[in-house]
C-alpha cells in the first residue's frame, strides 16, 4: 500500500462536522507543565479527591515495583482508566494546555504505546482514525 503522497491523493477536505480545536488558554499560568508529584501532594493535603488519587497512584507504583501485578482488579483498573480519560479530555476540551503525564514520570515509551493501543482497541478505533482526527483538530 502506498502513502497518499506517492499515490497522488489529495487530502480529504475538512468536514463541517469535524471537532473544532479547543481555545487557547487565557493566561500563561494555564499553559505551564503539570506540577511535580511533591507539589501535587503539598497542594492537595486537604484530603480532597486529588490527594486520594495521588496516594493511590503511589500505592499502585509500590505494588508494581514489588511484583504485585494484581494490586487492582481488572474492573478497578478499567474504572480508573475511564475516569482518568474523561477527566483529561474534559480539561483539554475546556482549553487547558495539559499533558497526561508529567515531565518527571516513570512511564516508559513502551508502556505508553501499549496503553494507547489498548485504549484505541477498547473504543474500536484505528490508528488511521486517530491520525485523521488529529489533522482535523490540530491536536
Amino acid at each position: 500500500m502506498s502513502s497518499p503522497k506517492r499515490a497522488g491523493a489529495k487530502p480529504a477536505p475538512k468536514s463541517q462536522f469535524a471537532p473544532k480545536p479547543a481555545a487557547k488558554p487565557a493566561s500563561k499560568a494555564a499553559a505551564k507543565p503539570a506540577a511535580t508529584e511533591a507539589a501535587v501532594v503539598k497542594d492537595t493535603a486537604n484530603g480532597s479527591t486529588s490527594h486520594d488519587a495521588t496516594r493511590l497512584a503511589a500505592e499502585i507504583e509500590k505494588a508494581l515495583t514489588s511484583g504485585q501485578l494484581d494490586a487492582l482488579t481488572p474492573q478497578a483498573l478499567q474504572a480508573l482508566m475511564g475516569a482518568c480519560c474523561k477527566t483529561y479530555a474534559t480539561r483539554v476540551e475546556a482549553g487547558e494546555d495539559l499533558l497526561p503525564l508529567g515531565q518527571r514520570n516513570t512511564v516508559s515509551p513502551t508502556e505508553v504505546m501499549v496503553t494507547a493501543s489498548g485504549l484505541l482497541r477498547a473504543a474500536n478505533l484505528a490508528v488511521f482514525e486517530l491520525g485523521m482526527w488529529q489533522s482535523w483538530t490540530g491536536r
